[in-house]
């Protein structure tokens, strides 16, 4: 799978998604470390990657304010319960498709994950 991954998520995360064969860019590896958030979902959509973050914001903006995207994944991690989290990561990844995670938004949590639908464009 692709993604582009916000600045907020751990370096552990993106290199472990790399190890399992994924396609990974972060936003400061293409100049947008200080972009707004409404522009990380755009080039995450303009360049057809599932978007990684810790940011709970985005659910506002994706389900409220109506921004469009190709799939949000929302990591709630915290150093205590990062193995757990990232073992529900790699879960998720495996038993879902990249074209069902690309119409969701999926939050990601020690143990279980929730997946909601996108509001079709």
């Amino acid at each position: 799978m692709r993604f582009l991954v916000d600045q907020d998520v751990w370096k552990r995360t993106v290199d472990l998604l790399r190890g399992w064969g994924h396609e990974v860019i972060t936003a400061s590896e293409i100049g947008l470390a200080r972009a707004s958030d409404e522009e990380l979902l755009t080039e995450a959509r303009n360049t057809n990657r599932l978007f990684l973050t810790r940011d709970s914001d985005y659910g506002s903006l994706v389900f409220l304010g109506g921004t469009l995207s190709a799939g949000v994944i929302l990591l709630r991690i915290r150093p205590e319960n990062q193995d757990e989290v990232h073992a529900e990561l790699k879960n998720v990844l495996a038993v879902h498709g990249v074209d069902e995670l690309r119409k969701s938004f999926c939050t990601v949590e020690a143990g279980r994950h929730r997946i909601r639908r996108l509001t079709p464009e």
